[in-house]
C-alpha cells in the first residue's frame, strides 16, 4: 500500500483500496513482508455479530514481540482494532513489520480478537476486590489508579540473565510459522546494563515487568493503551492477558509481563522500578472450560524475560 488508512463511515475497505494499491501478492504460497512497508490482507475470518456484542482486536503476543505493527480494519471503520456491535462483514489486517522482515502465508495468525457483550465493566473497584480475594501480583506494593500499575525490571537480579534485549537492525528473515528455529544473537543484542536504560527512538526493545501477575480464570485483562503522561514511549503491542495467565488454574504461579518497548520522537531514560503500564481487569460472561496454560500449548505461561516463540532459548 502507499499508506495506512481508515475507510471512514461511508466506504468499505475494498472501495478505499482503489488508488492506494502498489502491487498484489499471492499468499497461497509464502510471501515476504518487508520492513517499513504497509500491507493490507483480507482475513479468512469474517464476522456476524449480534446486537449488543462488539469486538476488539490486538496483535498476538508473538507478533508484538517481533515488532510487527498489525491492526484489524472493518468496513466503514473510523478506528483500528475496534468492531462495532452488530457488525456483519469482512475483516482486514494492516501489517507493517518495523524491525525484521517476515515470511507469512495463507493461514498465518498474527492477530487475535475478543468479544464484549454490553459496556466495559473494568473499574478500579473491581481490581481492588479481586486483589483482596487473591493477590494479583506476587511482589511489591499494589498501585491501583486507572488500572493495576506494572513497573519495569532493570535490576538484573537474576544472575547470568540480561535485563532485556535490543533488536539488531538489518537482520535476516523471520518465518512467523516456525517455532524455535532462530538463533537469538542473530537478531538480538542482550542488555546487561543495570539500573537504567536510554531508549533510542530508532530501536525496539524487549523488557519485562518487575511484578509477576495473575489473571483469575473468571476474568481477562488488558494493558491500558499508551499514556503520554508516563513518558514518550509505547509499551505492549499485544495487550490481551488471557484468563489463567500466571494463575494456578493454568499451572502457573505468577508470570511477568513482557514489554515490547519503542520510544517515540526523543531518547527516553527508563529507570528500574518505573511504572510503565497498567492492567485493567474485566469479568467474563462465563468461566471458560480451558484457561491459558491449561494444556493448550500456551507459549508464555510462567514466563520471565522471554523473546517470541520463534527463537531458541537464550544461553549466555
Amino acid at each position: 500500500m502507499r499508506a495506512s488508512f481508515l475507510p471512514g463511515p461511508n466506504r468499505t475497505v475494498e472501495e478505499r483500496l482503489k488508488g492506494l494499491v502498489l502491487h498484489e501478492m499471492d499468499l497461497s504460497h509464502e510471501a515476504v513482508f518487508e520492513t517499513g512497508c504497509v500491507y493490507i490482507v483480507q482475513l479468512l475470518e469474517s464476522l456476524k455479530l449480534p446486537k449488543g456484542v462488539s469486538a476488539a482486536a490486538n496483535p498476538k503476543s508473538s507478533t508484538g514481540r517481533l515488532d510487527i505493527f498489525t491492526r484489524v480494519i472493518a468496513d466503514y471503520a473510523q478506528e483500528f482494532d475496534n468492531v462495532p456491535e452488530a457488525y456483519e462483514g469482512p475483516l482486514y489486517a494492516e501489517i507493517s513489520p518495523r524491525t525484521f522482515p517476515i515470511m507469512a502465508r495463507q493461514g498465518s495468525r498474527l492477530s487475535q480478537i475478543r468479544f464484549r457483550s454490553g459496556a466495559s465493566l473494568a473499574t478500579d473497584k473491581l481490581i481492588r476486590e479481586l486483589h483482596a480475594g487473591e493477590p494479583l501480583i506476587t511482589e511489591g506494593e499494589v498501585n491501583i489508579d486507572g488500572g493495576l500499575a506494572l513497573s519495569v525490571d532493570l535490576s538484573g537480579i537474576k544472575k547470568g540473565e540480561p535485563v532485556g534485549f535490543r533488536a539488531k537492525r538489518h537482520s535476516a528473515l523471520v518465518d512467523v510459522d516456525k517455532k524455535g528455529a532462530l538463533e537469538v544473537l542473530d537478531y538480538w543484542e542482550p542488555i546487561w546494563q543495570k539500573g537504567s536504560l536510554i531508549l533510542d527512538p530508532d530501536q525496539f526493545y524487549i523488557l519485562a515487568s518487575r511484578e509477576a501477575v495473575r489473571i483469575p480464570p473468571t476474568h481477562a485483562a488488558e494493558m491500558v493503551p499508551y499514556n503520554p503522561l508516563v513518558g514518550e514511549f509505547r509499551v505492549h503491542y499485544a495487550g490481551f492477558f488471557d484468563p489463567g495467565f500466571g494463575h494456578a488454574s493454568g499451572h502457573g504461579e505468577g508470570a511477568r509481563a513482557v514489554l515490547e518497548v519503542r520510544s517515540h520522537e526523543v531518547p527516553f531514560i527508563l529507570e528500574d522500578g518505573q511504572i510503565i503500564g497498567r492492567l485493567v481487569y474485566e469479568p467474563l460472561t462465563a468461566t471458560p472450560k480451558h484457561v491459558y496454560g491449561g494444556g493448550l500449548g500456551s507459549n508464555y505461561q510462567k514466563q520471565g524475560l522471554k523473546l517470541s516463540k520463534h527463537f531458541k532459548p537464550f544461553i549466555p
